[in-house]
């Protein structure tokens, strides 16, 4: 692995970066971590700085009302907050590489908003709901409002609670928030995320694999930006590039799982590297 660092407070990405000529022509496929979603103003989950934490997995939610409750009090005020995040530089970079596919482990929804064509949303998007007894999917934004319509005053009595990265808050005391339940059939609603303890859809994985995969053979690269690639949905795909001799380059602030892994290691921010890669892909 070749390693390449940027000095803090560097303004321009050097032209002799050998990561960004790696990336420069030839087809590529890009796998985005929330490292890339920190300048939308999006906190990360295991960025330098980043606290410990573990988010609700999937069994504890399906165990009961209590649970759901929980969960839904918290992300009914983090979501008033994602929801107005904007793509950032980065964002916009990924839109224009040209790539042959986008797998974003993000749920935030930012690369659609930035208009990035072929992107797989690994992991769902916050945005959508599913009631886990009907199926019926539906828009975050519906919900949201019946939330706050069973629950007056309850954003504005937790104001000043910190922001996870999945949508939610830092906030222990939940009692007594009501949460509606699926207007069809009266089932329990649940965003339309992959939880930690669940399993991607398969065909969202096959999709990411057969991208990767025609990679093989090519001048081209998987390009990982802003993910310390910790749980396997992301990592799996890095190990089938290396497997079948197809290059890595790996943008993130910090070690991730996959460096030992890499053709190459960029120790930088997302934004200013990715923008810089996309006028060079441009030119």
């Amino acid at each position: 692995m070749t390693l390449v660092g940027q000095q803090p407070g560097h303004q321009g990405v050097g032209q002799q970066d050998p990561a960004l000529e790696r990336c420069t022509a030839g087809p590529l496929v890009v796998l985005t971590g929330a490292g890339l979603s920190t300048d939308s103003g999006i906190p990360d989950y295991r960025g330098p700085g980043a606290p410990a934490r573990m988010p609700m997995t999937y069994q504890e939610f399906v165990s009961g009302p209590a649970a759901q409750q929980r969960y839904w009090a918290r992300s009914h005020l983090g979501w008033s907050r994602m929801g107005r995040a904007e793509p950032n530089a980065g964002h916009r970079a990924v839109a224009a590489l040209g790539a042959a596919l986008v797998i974003t482990q993000n749920v935030d929804g930012l690369h659609e908003a930035a208009g990035t064509p072929r992107t797989v949303a690994l992991h769902g998007r916050i945005a959508d709901v599913i009631c886990l007894a009907c199926r019926r999917t539906t828009p975050r934004a519906a919900l949201q409002q019946r939330l706050e319509d069973a629950n007056p005053g309850w954003a504005a009595a937790h104001a000043d609670v910190a922001v996870r990265p999945d949508g939610d808050v830092d906030l222990e005391d939940t009692a007594g928030f009501v949460v509606p339940p699926c207007l069809d059939c009266g089932g329990a609603l649940k965003p339309d995320v992959v939880f930690f303890g669940e399993n991607v859809p398969k065909p969202r994985v096959e999709r990411c694999y057969a991208a990767v995969e025609a990679l093989a053979g090519t001048d081209g690269c998987l390009l990982v930006a802003g993910s310390s690639l910790t749980v396997m949905s992301g990592l799996r795909f890095v190990r089938r590039a290396a497997r079948q001799g197809t290059p890595v380059v790996i943008v993130n602030r910090g070690t991730t799982r996959g460096d030992d892994l890499a053709s190459y290691k960029v120790e930088a921010g997302t934004s200013e590297w990715l923008t810089a890669l996309a006028a060079v892909r441009a030119s």
